[in-house]
């Protein structure tokens, strides 16, 4: 990835909420030898952010202690910030299904939090990271993404100066919370890897393409814009396969679980209604922000035949990759190369 292709960052400050992370750690691997001059660390962490400042030992790291459910804390934070990269949430399904109102708090006040702080402060971008699991939600944490994504595009309606768009993206391989590790640490434990069905498909990504997707939205998105990648996609059986193969265990026992809370046979990320709207910009898709106002006809005696011809774009319909390109994909992940090896785990993709 060229980050020089990205709007000039000469004497900027770009701020990552959230960014003791996955995605913050693989946004510094590749922005640290930028132009940036300076990149705020933003989290409640204070020990992965120690992690962090020793892991990277760079001046223009800064870290600031805070809370996106505390707008005062992002208020100071985003001072003299001209980018924000908003990546904090709350991302498990188990502890959103237990502790909803705890993912409204992070995922949907948290986001408007950090939108009106950007808007006072005067910050330039702001991009948000959104998950396929916003679409057709059936689980809190998919619920309070969807809310944040209107969150984006209502605040987007009066960010005057700031420009704030949104991305989506489906399962990042390696990432906290992945099932690769899981499946790794079940084959080197001696113990079956547990899968829920074995035709399950989910969207796969590496984190350098969600780096990508970002820099993408970063660079061409306007104000409601969210941007989705096209993404191949595997049954869970081809990731076991393909996991499997790696490990030299082919026939290593595999136990089926079943479905559990929560999940969903296949994801979404368009849905029929935007699928109609996006635009197809060749390796992307730009949905442009709902326009309506608040004309009610609109919403009930106003239909749209294009929408009730349209498709959604799932995991089901997209390419779907086979064990060898799967293998391929997963090889890109320096983490699954290092777990793979016994290796500590390197940080950031």
């Amino acid at each position: 990835m060229n980050t020089n292709d990205v709007d000039d960052y000469k004497n900027k400050t770009l701020l990552i909420t959230g960014g003791t992370g996955s995605f913050g750690h693989a946004v510094l691997r590749h922005l640290m030898d930028s132009d940036l001059q300076e990149i705020r660390i933003f989290s409640r962490d204070e020990k992965k952010q120690d992690d962090m400042r020793k892991i990277y030992r760079n001046s223009k790291l800064k870290f600031h202690v805070g809370d996106v459910r505390d707008y005062q804390s992002v208020l100071n934070a985003t001072r003299g910030v001209d980018y924000i990269f908003h990546a904090a949430a709350l991302k498990q399904v188990p502890s959103c299904e237990f502790h909803p109102l705890e993912a409204v708090k992070t995922n949907i006040v948290g986001t408007e939090n950090v939108l009106e702080a950007a808007i006072m402060n005067h910050v330039a971008r702001v991009v948000c990271l959104s998950t396929d699991k916003a679409v057709y939600p059936i689980n809190a944490m998919g619920i309070s993404k969807a809310m944040m994504e209107k969150v984006v595009v209502a605040k987007s309606r009066s960010s005057y100066a700031t420009i704030i768009c949104a991305t989506r993206y489906g399962n990042v391989i390696a990432s906290r919370g992945s099932v690769v590790p899981l499946f790794i640490d079940q084959i080197r434990a001696g113990q079956p890897i547990t899968i829920t069905d074995p035709m399950m498909t989910r969207f796969m990504m590496t984190l350098d393409d969600a780096i990508s997707l970002v820099l993408h939205a970063f660079k061409h998105g306007q104000s409601g814009d969210i941007f989705v990648q096209k993404t191949p996609s595997a049954t869970i059986r081809t990731l076991c396969e393909a996991i499997t193969d790696l490990m030299n265990v082919p026939n290593h026992n595999i136990e089926v679980i079943g479905t559990r809370h929560g999940e969903k046979r296949f994801e979404v990320l368009l849905s029929r209604e935007e699928m109609v709207a996006a635009q197809d910009l060749g390796n992307y898709y730009r949905v442009p922000p709902d326009s309506r106002d608040l004309l009610y006809g609109k919403f009930f005696d106003q239909g749209e035949i294009k929408i009730s011809d349209a498709i959604d774009y799932n995991s089901d319909n997209t390419t779907r990759l086979n064990v060898e390109e799967m293998k391929d994909l997963l090889l890109k992940s320096r983490i699954v190369r290092s777990l793979i090896k016994g290796d500590p785990i390197e940080m950031g993709g």
